[in-house]
């Protein structure tokens, strides 16, 4: 799944979710993230559009991850991931990642697939996210397997 894949799945998911101040700070970090790796650069306004809230609203939590440590940011210049803030967001990437392949294998159409990840990504602990990736990896590599789960 690439970038673009990944922003929109984040924004859908966006619709039917009500996320914790901790799950949508993860959720910037996610969307800043993957928008850097696509063009090079984020702006409030990208961040606006996949985030589906205001240029105010990203403006306060920029504010709120640059106080944490999480990103270096200055109103009218670009928006930078510090080392812990690409590690959180790479970590909520590889989740998001995983358990959208995950309900793919499993044939769980899109739309619920994206609503369900937004609910997990946050509250899946590492050791059982690396499991599931050695899971999804095995299944992969069977496609047989899947297959004959999805025909149940």
């Amino acid at each position: 799944m690439d970038g673009s894949e990944r922003l929109e799945s984040i924004k859908a998911g966006h619709k039917s979710a009500k996320p914790s101040t901790v799950s949508r700070m993860e959720d910037y970090l996610e969307v800043i993230a993957e928008l850097v790796e696509i063009k090079g650069y984020a702006t409030t306004i990208d961040i606006s559009r996949y985030m589906d809230v205001s240029a105010p609203s990203v403006t306060r939590m920029l504010r709120r991850l640059d106080g944490k440590g999480y990103l270096e940011y200055e109103k009218y210049h670009g928006i930078h991931l510090t080392e812990s803030g690409a590690a959180v967001a790479e970590s909520v990437r590889q989740k998001h990642s995983t358990l959208l392949e995950f309900f793919e294998i499993l044939g769980v159409e899109k739309e619920a697939a994206d609503a369900g990840v937004e609910g997990i990504e946050h509250h899946l602990d590492p050791r059982a996210a690396a499991r599931l990736r050695k899971f999804v990896s095995y299944l992969r590599a069977r496609p047989a397997v899947a297959d004959e789960f999805r025909r149940l």
